[in-house]
């Protein structure tokens, strides 16, 4: 068993992996330190799903009674031709696979805020801060954060993100592991002017979706603008008059609700603009320098299990560090048992992609015709994915 008592770990990001890692940790009797370059947990963010063997960590938690009473229940999914009509509305279960009645269905800061308050008595929360530098002597990692605050820490865990700050100073440039999907999108709120509640509507073209989705009966729904863009529009990123240029150009429909969209898109002051990618990485450890979560292994959102996922790696790393008194074999056993089940999460991507935002005129006739039979529909893909992998018992360790 490790002597885990006598080892302190600097974890960066706190997100979904951070404070689940954070908590497992914990339990394992480790000191640990979270910094977040927020100035406070994030809440907002449209919902996210807990599935298969995510919601088995959730469930050894505690967390499964919060996160049922957070739970949003979308009921249908309708799809509409480019002229708005109606193809056909299913159970988002006949697409994902899931169970009715037992996969969840959050809000993303109502997850946060549960996942951050088992830990936020327990263990150190740095906000408003960062890693500036990382130096890693062998036997020890010295830090220096952007507020020029310097400290030594045994192990360090990059939970950051797809843009992680910690695989850039350890493992190299994000270009090096990056892999773009061939889609951008953006993500904005807008008054719930349609209607809609517990539920999604979806509008399509051959390499473009436009979502609106109401998780609530509320007076705000979520709006979605996704496209096809054989390459990556980088200089858009720090440009957010662009960003919006680039999203208006690519919806010029004067159909269904797209001028609405479109509209709301260029005056949101919640835009969130960014690309589908995943992150591919050789390793996820680097002597005393650890990745979990998107910074490792980014699903990207059109697989839906980017958070799922990262619950599960953070419960693992967490465990085989409890397990092993070499950090170097506990990383090892954690990428063997954890690899798989990531790699097979991120290949729902093309799937997801394929449902959500047919990429030709003959792949969204196909997913059309599929949508008039939806007993067809089975969702196995998927479900085979996310209850793929058996959780480990790690109770006795540490």
């Amino acid at each position: 068993m490790a002597h885990s008592t006598h080892r302190t770990i600097l974890i960066s990001g706190a997100s979904i992996a951070g404070p689940s890692l954070a908590y497992w940790l914990d339990r394992h009797g480790f000191e640990v330190t979270v910094v977040e370059k927020a100035s406070a947990i994030r809440g907002g963010g449209y919902p996210i799903d807990i599935r298969g063997t995510a919601r088995d960590v959730a469930d050894r938690m505690g967390l499964l009674p919060q996160l049922r009473k957070a739970h949003v229940d979308t009921r249908k999914i309708s799809y509409v031709d480019t002229d708005g009509h109606l193809i056909g509305s299913l159970r988002p279960e006949a697409i994902t696979g899931g169970a009715e009645g037992l996969d969840l269905e959050v809000p993303r800061g109502d997850l946060a805020d549960a996942l951050y308050a088992p830990v936020r008595d327990r263990v150190e929360f740095v906000f408003h801060d960062s890693i500036a530098t990382l130096d890693d002597r062998g036997d020890r990692v010295e830090v220096t954060f952007d507020s020029g605050a310097h400290r030594t820490f045994d192990l360090v865990i990059g939970a950051d993100g797809l843009h992680s700050n910690t695989r850039r100073l350890v493992f190299g440039p994000e270009d090096r592991f990056h892999r773009y999907l061939g889609h951008t999108f953006a993500g904005f709120t807008l008054p719930n002017d349609f209607g809609l509640a517990h539920e999604a509507v979806a509008w399509n073209a051959p390499g473009r979706a436009a979502v609106l989705y109401a998780h609530e009966p509320d007076d705000r729904v979520h709006g979605f603008l996704v496209f096809r863009q054989d390459e990556p529009p980088f200089d858009a990123f720090r440009n957010p008059g662009a960003q919006r240029e680039l999203v208006a150009s690519r919806f010029p429909e004067r159909t269904w609700h797209i001028p609405h969209l479109v509209a709301a898109m260029r005056t949101a002051d919640d835009l969130f603009f960014d690309i589908v990618s995943q992150i591919h990485m050789p390793t996820w450890a680097h002597g005393r320098v650890a990745l979990v979560g998107d910074a490792a292994h980014a699903t990207s959102f059109v697989s839906g299990q980017g958070s799922s996922v990262a619950l599960v790696g953070a419960y693992i790393l967490a465990g085989e560090l409890a397990t092993h008194a070499d950090h170097a074999a506990a990383f090892a056993a954690y990428e063997r048992t954890m690899r798989p089940f990531a790699e097979q999460n991120q290949a729902l991507a093309t799937s997801g992609a394929a449902i959500t935002i047919p990429g030709t005129r003959e792949a969204l006739d196909a997913r059309n015709a599929a949508l008039l039979n939806p007993a067809e529909l089975t969702g196995a893909e998927f479900r085979e994915a996310y209850t793929g992998l058996v959780l480990p018992d790690y109770s006795h360790a540490g």
